[in-house]
């Protein structure tokens, strides 16, 4: 064969061994190539543990003003919803017929107290003829019989004034507490009768209010257990820290103070109601509000919070995170979480102290596999 023919083929051949090296590298740099992903050092912190609760505001004090005495309504003096101040007056009964009752008992007291002098000379008198017999003894028993009677009815007409006095104070019907009364439920010249089940109106007094809160006899005992633990610290003064939620999310600016818990079980709902304590200077609170209670349940020293992203759950619902071990591999590690705060949740068991948890490339890896592991910057700061 001619040299200018072998050169070709010399040249093709150089090419398909130089090819093939290259192929032979190119798996071996694929290998190369790990996951990346970001974690997470581990650090116990001091997290406050909080429990949010559903309430409805109630008035610190409820008066229903009911009639003691029957009659006619003269006067309504109030206005209708305006703020009433304990004495002020309200209502007026018609006051006739007790200035009547009480003008007879005063004349009857009267009259009787004029006899009083001249049968308590008799009765003295007489006492002194019986000894020598000038009048019979029963002459004397029955004056003084007629003496004790008018006496004893002299006290009885004292307690019909003072009943009517009271009567008659009843007719000018006034506010037993300080507080908003509410619309009127009777008109003037209506008759109103004495201790009616249905009241005229009624006062709330606003400050301060109460929030009650419902809570099942489980989680009430699950917070007393949880109080008397050693796992987290509880001080009398959390109960004074009370913070209250409204419907759309924004905070009610004063704390409000724990006072207590009901012992009777509400056997519909099996739960208790624990009642709060909230100061409503403006009163924005109002009776029947819905609100969140969020109730400090104490403070745990050495708590672990990992971002919620980083957590898994196998198909039992066993929750799990991947952390980096020694040897850079990505490793399962099965955790006991207790709840969530805000975007975390606070683990109980399962991970410690400068454990690096993968919080970003999870979707890169599996168990055992290499990884390039960087430190999420982001995470650690929040």
């Amino acid at each position: 064969m001619k040299k200018g023919y072998i050169l070709p083929f010399v040249f093709i051949f150089i090419l398909m061994l130089v090819g093939c090296k290259e192929n032979k590298k190119t798996p071996s740099k694929m290998q190369m190539r790990l996951p990346v992903v970001s974690y997470i050092l581990i650090k116990k912190q001091r997290v406050t543990l909080t429990k949010e609760l559903p309430g409805r505001v109630a008035s610190y004090k409820t008066a229903k003003i009911i009639p003691q005495v029957s009659g006619t309504i003269l006067k309504r003096v109030f206005k209708e919803g305006s703020y009433v101040k304990k004495g002020d007056l309200l209502y007026i009964i018609d006051p006739r017929p007790y200035e009547a009752a009480l003008e007879s008992a005063q004349a009857a007291l009267k009259a009787a107290q004029a006899k009083l002098p001249a049968l308590s000379k008799q009765v003295k008198r007489y006492s002194v003829l019986v000894k020598t017999n000038s009048i019979s003894k029963q002459v004397y028993d029955d004056t003084k019989a007629a003496l004790d009677n008018l006496k004893a009815n002299i006290e009885l007409y004292k307690a019909r004034i003072k009943s009517a006095k009271i009567n008659l104070d009843y007719c000018y019907i006034k506010a037993p507490i300080d507080g908003i009364i509410g619309r009127s439920y009777i008109t003037e010249g209506q008759v109103v009768y004495a201790y009616q089940p249905n009241p005229l109106a009624i006062i709330q007094h606003f400050d301060p209010v109460y929030v009650d809160v419902p809570i099942s006899t489980e989680e009430l005992y699950e917070l007393k257990k949880e109080r008397a633990s050693k796992l987290i610290n509880f001080t009398p003064d959390m109960d004074k820290n009370v913070q209250l939620i409204f419907e759309d999310n924004s905070i009610y600016p004063e704390k409000g103070i724990l006072e207590f818990n009901e012992v009777t079980v509400d056997q519909t709902t099996g739960s208790v109601t624990l009642r709060i304590k909230f100061p409503n200077k403006n009163k924005i609170l109002l009776p029947q509000m819905f609100v969140r209670a969020k109730i400090i349940e104490g403070i745990m020293e050495k708590g672990i919070l990992v971002p919620e992203e980083s957590v898994k759950f196998d198909t039992r619902g066993n929750p799990y995170v991947f952390v980096v071990d020694n040897q850079n591999r990505a490793v399962t590690r099965p955790i006991v979480i207790d709840r969530s705060i805000g975007n975390k949740w606070l683990v109980l068991s399962g991970l410690k102290e400068n454990d690096r948890v993968i919080v970003k490339g999870l979707q890169y890896i599996r168990p055992g596999v290499p990884v390039k592991a960087v430190l999420d910057t982001h995470n650690a700061k929040r």
